[in-house]
């Protein structure tokens, strides 16, 4: 067997507290595709680095064998010295390679001539990507380097990773680019790193039957350490001498519980609406807008109604954030009309945390709210009404003490992400918009966003190049395409991506529900040809092209709220969650009767014309 092109042995690394791994060993193998997952602040990054050889361990060996190459791409990297991201980009390479550079700037999306001083983070970082992918190191570290990477871009990166024979290790809060990439799991959790040699899809499930064993395993202790205090307590006073190792026996056990390190708790997040808006959220009719010579968009019109979850999709710089201040009134557009329903209390996701003040300290992000502020307490802060005090609030979203007097500038993305989440989640809200809310958010506090965001009663904008987070959350996608093209599809992003594929490439559909017995296609706009053009308008033909994707939709939304409601149990556990969904099931089984007809009568119409 080759040597590993890594290996690890016996690492202790301490930062002036509780070790951050001790007696740590691992390799990584020619070949080796790995998923480096863990909890905000469980040393992911600090793991990686010290593969990289950027941090020294307190002990142990990192053995890299001679001849073999490691990169690393950092989260903020130091591009001083040069002139243009290409020079940084193309750092080592010998100018007849300058093509992988260019080659990689163009799956990215970043211009090697940009200055460094004019370009954002973002670009930064993909010019960092840019520079790794173009070395072909053999083996390649990468941190999180799907954030500020668009749909397309992410896709790219996929197909170059998937299409690579070195050998890599990521981190990423990407669950479908964990799941399409990795081969193995490195899962860091309270100072250990364990292997799993499968792939992030097969992750959560062994974690959780983890977290189930020492669950069971901690009962057990607990069980055993309480019958032996009663047993001291009862027993030894006329056996003293005989079982003073029992005593001694009980005290081990003891000290072995209290030893014994917690699991991180899961933020205790709540997302509760405020009084509810009117039923017609935003009316935009005819809308366009541009800048100079570049139009955002062009006669755009949707009817947003209260608790549709509204995602935002497309590449960099093509106008979702300004379509987003369009429709939430905050931008006038230059042609059409925008208006905004009743009572609408909304709350900003801002993706470049420009709420948070990097010099306050986090107490003082809460406090100095003014929609939190407390009269006359200093130490407590509104939520949804309600005083809490500052650190008692910040610990629900786990942060600990000694962070309330640290400035914002210390925390890491992640946990911006979190203190911008709680000062939104303080107040009342029947509109939340959210423009990158998942950058940086681990997968444990992504499900917990998602399942709020599920149940809350108003209505939600969303920006995320997130695919996973997409098809879990929204139900009505915005395709911005550029050119000023918005399209509206049904569904989260496999369903814009079905419906998409099907309008560029059409394909016969079965006739759905109602007449089994003899099916029919659908007809499509290149199928029908001009006899199906003849009987139905254009109106009607692009109806009957989108029902069948509609159809799909409800019958899944009705198999899972028929699933939910098959708990004997939830109408005592959750009273209004019951209502909620039997409400739901009633609203989406009439609406596939409604659609299913519809679909009948076009068709019918069609091949009549």
């Amino acid at each position: 067997m080759a040597a590993p092109l890594l290996q690890l042995t016996d690492i202790s690394l301490t930062f002036g507290g509780d070790p951050v791994f001790s007696d740590l060993s691992l390799a990584v193998q020619q070949g080796d595709r790995i998923a480096l997952v863990g909890r905000n602040g469980s040393g992911k990054s600090t793991l990686m680095k010290v593969m990289a050889g950027l941090v020294e361990p307190d002990r142990g060996t990192v053995v890299v064998p001679a001849g073999t190459s490691v990169g690393y791409m950092e989260q903020d990297p130091d591009l001083s010295g040069f002139a243009t991201l290409g020079d940084f980009a193309a750092a080592g390479l010998p100018p007849a390679e300058m093509y992988r550079v260019e080659r990689a700037g163009e799956g990215l999306k970043f211009d090697p001539a940009r200055p460094v001083a004019t370009a954002s983070g973002g670009e930064r970082r993909r010019a960092a990507l840019a520079r790794l992918m173009a070395a072909e190191p053999d083996l390649m570290l990468l941190d999180e380097p799907t954030n500020h990477l668009d749909i397309e871009a992410i896709g790219w990166l996929e197909d170059e990773l998937r299409a690579t024979r070195a050998a890599f290790v990521l981190i990423s809060h990407d669950r479908r680019f964990l799941t399409e990439l990795s081969r193995a799991t490195l899962w860091v959790d309270r100072g250990e790193v364990r292997r799993l040699e499968r792939g992030f899809a097969a992750f959560e499930d062994w974690r959780d039957k983890i977290f189930e064993d020492e669950d069971m395993q901690r009962h057990k202790l607990d069980r055993k350490i309480k019958a032996e205090a009663r047993w001291a307590v009862e027993g030894i006073s006329a056996r003293r001498k005989r079982n003073q190792g029992r005593v001694r026996a009980l005290q081990a056990l003891r000290a072995e519980r209290s030893g014994q390190i917690r699991r991180q708790g899961t933020a205790a997040m709540d997302l509760a609406a405020g009084s509810k808006s009117g039923k017609k959220v935003i009316e935009a009719k005819g809308v366009s807008h541009g800048f100079g010579d570049k139009t955002i968009v062009r006669d755009f019109s949707i009817t947003i109604q209260r608790g549709d979850r509204v995602a935002l999709v497309g590449p960099n710089g093509v106008g979702k954030t300004t379509l987003i201040r369009i429709l939430t009134g905050e931008m006038a557009p230059d042609q059409g009309s925008v208006t905004l329903g009743t009572n609408l209390l909304p709350a900003v996701f801002d993706q470049t945390r420009s709420q948070l003040d990097p010099d306050m300290t986090l107490w003082e992000s809460l406090t100095g709210d003014k929609d939190m502020r407390v009269s006359g307490k200093a130490d407590q802060v509104l939520v949804r009404g309600q005083p809490k005090h500052v650190v008692g609030y910040l610990k629900e979203f786990l942060f600990d003490e000694r962070q309330a007097r640290a400035p914002v500038r210390s925390l890491s993305g992640g946990e911006k992400a979190r203190l911008l989440l709680a000062r939104i989640m303080a107040r009342d809200s029947n509109l939340l918009v959210l423009d990158e809310p998942t950058n940086d958010l681990d997968v444990e506090t992504l499900d917990l966003l998602q399942d709020l965001l599920g149940e809350y009663d108003g209505t939600v904008l969303l920006v995320s190049h997130d695919r996973d987070f997409l098809d879990r959350v929204a139900d009505t996608t915005i395709a911005m395409e550029g050119d000023g093209r918005a399209t509206v599809y049904a569904g989260g992003w496999s369903d814009y991506q079905t419906q998409k594929a099907g309008a560029d490439a059409p394909v016969a559909r079965a006739k759905p529900a109602a007449d089994k017995a003899e099916p029919a296609p659908a007809p499509t706009r290149a199928a029908s040809g001009p006899k199906a053009s003849k009987g139905l308008s254009f109106t009607e033909k692009h109806r009957l092209e989108a029902l069948p994707a509609e159809i799909d939709r409800l019958t899944a939304e009705i198999g899972k709220l028929e699933a939910l409601l098959a708990d004997p149990d939830l109408f005592g556990r959750e009273p209004v969650k019951f209502r909620k969904a039997t409400e739901g099931l009633t609203q989406r089984q009439q609406a596939l009767i409604a659609a299913e007809e519809e679909w009948l009568d076009l068709a019918e119409k069609a091949e009549a014309g």
